[in-house]
């Protein structure tokens, strides 16, 4: 196997020269490259779900060279540089910050465990914030949002509450709470085909209902 540390040195400096002399991605901004970061991600969960070890591998290394665009890109900003290095640095002190349990004296001895120090960790990170919801991109799709922001608001006490099916409202089938993932998706599927059904966008009804979520949120923490 090739050396870690020079595989990705040489990766990094073969971005650098595709920057510096390659006229298309001479012209290429942060703003640019931000769809082909999504198609990249995406590109990675198919292989892991349903990729060979070699779609993986080279998924993985797609998703990379996006990085390491961003931080060409970066490095020659004229008013705040900073380049992989950087980048590789600041993600070191962070990881290490966040496993006291690794690096420091603290002890963790289960999965719940770590997440107390890792959520303590950022917390310290992040005192600027001042709501649950803070940081959460709404850049993400509808359903991953949803999950995130049902996660953040269930840390409140009292937490807002979540729709539920009503008795006798004729709810359709894929209400009923389902037993396991297999029939979750099945749910959601039953839903979407409702929506299309109906005329209506089952992106866009989720996403506004998303946006009174979290004004139910915000109004718990009083802001």
């Amino acid at each position: 196997m090739t050396d870690e540390a020079d595989a990705l040195r040489q990766a990094a400096d073969t971005m650098k020269a595709v920057r510096q002399a390659c006229p298309w991605s001479q012209q290429i901004t942060h703003r640019d490259l931000v769809p082909y970061l999504i198609e990249e991600s995406h590109e990675v969960i198919d292989a892991v779900e349903a990729g060979t070890r070699a779609d993986l591998r080279e998924e993985l290394g797609d998703l990379l060279w996006q990085v390491l665009f961003h931080a060409a890109i970066a490095a020659q900003d004229g008013d705040d540089p900073f380049d992989i290095d950087d980048v590789a640095q600041t993600l070191t002190e962070k990881m290490v910050r966040r496993h006291p349990h690794v690096f420091a004296d603290e002890v963790a001895t289960t999965p719940e465990e770590v997440l107390v120090h890792w959520n303590a960790a950022k917390a310290a990170e992040k005192r600027e914030r001042t709501s649950v919801l803070d940081g959460v991109p709404r850049g993400m799709p509808a359903l991953a949002l949803a999950q995130k922001l049902i996660g953040r608001a269930s840390s409140l006490t009292p937490s807002p509450p979540i729709p539920e099916p009503v008795e006798g409202s004729n709810p359709s089938p894929a209400l009923a709470l389902p037993a396991s993932e297999s029939a979750l998706g099945d749910a959601l599927l039953t839903l979407v085909a409702h929506a299309r059904d109906q005329g209506w966008d089952a992106e866009r009804a989720l996403r506004e209902r998303l946006r009174l979520l979290e004004a139910e949120v915000r109004a718990a923490e009083g802001r």
